[in-house]
């Protein structure tokens, strides 16, 4: 009866989307170099199919990200049954975040400079690229004026009306009444209460099972949305800016491969080898959506059914990181500032690169973790140190690529994270066990 049903199971999903980001890349690459970007017919079905289907899947993620997160992060604040356990465990979330993000931004400002890669951008190209993605540079350029600084953006973190909140997608407002109910939920020892806990764990549930729905479109979306990109652009945006796009997944991969596996092995003692082989679906839908928050529930089942991490910590832990605890967009930001005050010939002080990698730390934690969600801090910040904010237009063109492997940084960072915290709990630690395998 087993092998029957593993019959019927077939190629588990993270396989499916691996060949379906293969095949969009090769039949994009094929377009692209055989009729070209500006052919009718490539125009036509990237206009009414592929980018239709594509923008249709993500909706369909972001549509169930609040109530998810929020009842996810209600039920893991619940669970703790001790607000000093939950204070412990939200500290050292805090405390690992700051201290990793930190590696993470100092890493690729060492790199940044030791490389130079805004030294070597053909100026002609770079004015062409400029000019293909003004526009859009204006507008996220733009947005940045509107967005809340300084003692307004932590005010903001406190909703006046998590109604508005919720549908105005701010993230840290929405997690921020979450934290509080849970709190509340904790204190209060009542019938009541209780059953307002299990309604929202079945919220929680519900919201599981209607992603995992829409979860299995995954390997389809991932084929449109590779086709899009390799049949408009091809590799000629990428080889332009060859040298910031290595830089840039040079420093993604040693932060991921080197500085994680140093901190599983001796903050958690936890093998990475086993923690790579087990988070490979997680790391799969990172990058095909490059967003966190959609590969959020991904995430939460990888916890639980591959790391064996106790729930009431993975599901704190996990959902506060996919806000807060983005190392990959940290780095990114960083290196990215530097490149383009390089390209402008804007010299930086050790004190504003110092002041870049603090904000970088502080962006990390408040960017929304949805596709491109870190251009505006980028912007923002090259606005504080003198570098034309409008030069985010250079990089528009991989940007696409490049938040698919921080988005990958990212999710890894989180999981990572929550398996360091399980392990340093002395309670769950025979939970914090792995499954074997």
């Amino acid at each position: 009866m087993t092998d029957e049903h593993k019959a019927r199971k077939g190629l588990p999903l993270h396989w499916k989307m691996a060949i379906g980001f293969a095949a969009g890349l090769l039949l994009g690459l094929s377009a692209h170099y055989i009729s070209g970007a500006d052919a009718a017919w490539v125009q036509w079905l990237t206009t009414w199919v592929t980018q239709p289907a594509a923008t249709l899947f993500l909706r369909l993620i972001f549509m169930l990200v609040i109530p998810l997160l929020f009842s996810a992060l209600v039920v893991g604040v619940a669970e703790m049954g001790d607000v000093r356990a939950l204070g412990r465990i939200g500290w050292r979330t805090l405390g690992y975040t700051v201290v990793v993000s930190g590696i993470a931004v100092l890493l690729g400002l060492v790199l940044v400079n030791v490389f130079r890669p805004g030294d070597g951008v053909d100026p002609a190209q770079a004015q062409q690229l400029l000019q293909q993605g003004s526009a859009r540079a204006h507008a996220i350029v733009s947005n940045t004026t509107v967005q809340p600084k300084g003692l307004d953006m932590i005010m903001s973190i406190v909703p006046d009306n998590v109604v508005k909140a919720a549908a105005e997608n701010t993230i840290l407002a929405v997690m921020f009444f979450a934290l509080m109910l849970g709190i509340g939920l904790v204190l209060t020892r009542s019938e009541n209460a209780s059953i307002l806990k299990r309604g929202i764990e079945g919220l929680f549930e519900v919201s599981m099972t209607l992603i995992g729905l829409v979860i299995r479109l995954a390997p389809y979306a991932v084929f449109c949305m590779m086709f899009n990109l390799a049949a408009l652009f091809g590799w000629d945006l990428m080889a332009k800016l060859g040298a910031y796009v290595g830089v840039v997944v040079l420093a993604l991969a040693l932060h991921q491969f080197v500085v994680y596996s140093l901190v599983l092995k001796f903050v958690g003692g936890y093998s990475p080898i086993r923690f790579f082989r087990g988070i490979q679906e997680a790391m799969v839908m990172a990058f095909s959506t490059a967003s966190s928050n959609a590969t959020l529930p991904t995430s939460l089942r990888v916890a639980d059914e591959k790391l064996g991490l106790p729930r009431r910590v993975s599901r704190f832990v996990l959902t506060v990181g996919a806000t807060a605890n983005q190392n990959g967009t940290a780095l990114f930001e960083g290196v990215t500032v530097l490149f383009l005050a390089q390209f402008f010939g804007v010299d930086l002080s050790l004190t504003q690169q110092a002041t870049v990698m603090f904000v970088c730390i502080l962006g990390g934690i408040g960017t929304a973790g949805v596709p491109a969600g870190s251009l505006p801090v980028v912007a923002l910040i090259c606005t504080m140190v003198g570098v034309p904010a409008e030069g985010i237009g250079l990089i528009l063109g991989v940007d696409r690529f490049l938040d698919m492997c921080r988005t990958t940084l990212n999710v890894t960072g989180d999981l990572m994270l929550a398996t360091v915290v399980s392990a340093g709990e002395p309670a769950d630690a025979p939970a914090a066990e792995p499954v074997a395998g």
